[in-house]
């Protein structure tokens, strides 16, 4: 099984927290450069958070930054986002990504590798 699985998702009022997992098993999530994207209905796909092979190095978009930490576990092959003080302009769907190729980390394109996602709604 390559395909990831996103869990962690979850109905909300805003203010409130969660933190997104992201499984798998076939590779290791270590040694990838991986990501976390979201799309909202009628929006377009965005990038949200990044975290380079080896985890020495993060990434955030600004809409996110300060409220979210994008974080391996090795020994559980795993990827997480925490997410604080959730607004409902987070409201989305949540997927996680593997890259592939070399290119901006919030450009999709360059993910070839994606989980069915995970939905977060916040409400005010």
């Amino acid at each position: 099984q390559v395909q990831p699985v996103e869990s962690g998702g979850g109905s909300l009022q805003a203010g409130g927290s969660l933190r997104l997992s992201c499984t798998a098993s076939g590779y290791t999530y270590s040694s990838y450069f991986m990501a976390w994207f979201r799309q909202a209905p009628g929006k377009e796909r965005e990038g949200v958070a990044a975290i380079c092979a080896g985890g020495s190095r993060t990434y955030y978009s600004d809409s996110v930054r300060g409220r979210f930490t994008v974080s391996q576990d090795n020994a559980r092959n795993t990827l997480y986002l925490q997410m604080n003080s959730l607004k409902p302009e987070d409201t989305a769907m949540y997927y996680c990504a593997t890259r592939s190729r070399p290119g901006a980390w919030y450009e999709g394109r360059t993910y070839s590798i994606w989980g069915q996602g995970t939905q977060v709604t916040v409400s005010s």
